[in-house]
């Protein structure tokens, strides 16, 4: 029980400590904002397909494939919903949706910032499960890999919100309700344990499924609409080389 703890407190730490960093980005350019906006779809990319997606196929194997298509389309269709209900979540940010002068980069921040918190319940639960076999090594390794991911997925809720307008201390609250989704995470994987072999690779994919919807439909045309797309794609490239190098060190 204690080390189920420790991971679930180690990885929301981590989340934390990268909103730490996050909080350094402010009334920043366009050219700087793309950019920064570039290089995070780059780690939501690498963290959708090489920490969610590649898993969940290989959890999954050749005779479930299926599944991981189902989860993937559910995510693409859940993000869609949402993206017909973030209008109505300015309440969480402190802006007035009335008097907000651009609402739409404000709802498309919201989507985004949902998307992050969705795949942090499956990140969890992939760790937690760990915690029931006799040997937990791998279980630590999985929290360390991704403890080290959460950081610079900390910076990425927070430097968006900020951007947007949202005040610093909403912004600090809103990263510390994601970091308590992945200890809830957690604590679900290890009392699911090995119950049921279908529930975490389709968890995967969902999460999966929906940052490639937010990375594709709201971060890639926001950072290329003003003008400084190569910029963008240069921090694109660079974000996914980061969480690639992290994945194969690990």
């Amino acid at each position: 029980m204690t080390q189920v703890w420790l991971s679930a407190a180690g990885l929301s730490l981590a989340t934390m400590i990268g909103a730490a960093v996050g909080l350094l980005f402010k009334n920043l350019s366009h050219k700087v904002n793309d950019t920064i906006m570039g290089y995070c779809a780059g780690v939501m990319l690498a963290a959708a397909t090489i920490g969610l997606l590649l898993p969940s196929v290989e959890m999954a194997g050749a005779s479930l494939w299926w599944l991981v298509a189902l989860g993937v389309l559910g995510g693409i269709l859940l993000l869609n919903m949402l993206d017909i209900v973030t209008p109505h979540l300015h309440a969480l940010t402190g802006i007035d949706a009335e008097s907000h002068h651009n609402n739409a980069h404000l709802d498309k921040t919201l989507l985004f910032v949902m998307a992050i918190a969705l795949h942090k319940l499956p990140e969890g639960i992939a760790t937690g499960v760990g915690f029931n076999a006799a040997d937990t090594s791998n279980a630590w390794t999985v929290t360390l890999g991704i403890a080290l991911q959460n950081i610079p997925e900390g910076m990425v809720v927070i430097a968006p919100l900020l951007l947007a307008g949202v005040s610093r201390l909403r912004t600090l609250v809103i990263s510390l309700l994601i970091a308590l989704i992945e200890i809830v995470g957690v604590w679900l994987g290890y009392g699911i344990g090995a119950i049921s072999l279908y529930m975490l690779p389709a968890m995967l994919a969902l999460a999966g499924g929906a940052m490639l919807y937010v990375v594709s439909d709201e971060m890639i045309p926001e950072t290329h609409a003003h003008g400084f797309q190569k910029q963008a794609t240069y921090a694109l490239v660079a974000g996914f080389m980061t969480m690639l190098f992290m994945e194969h060190l690990l």
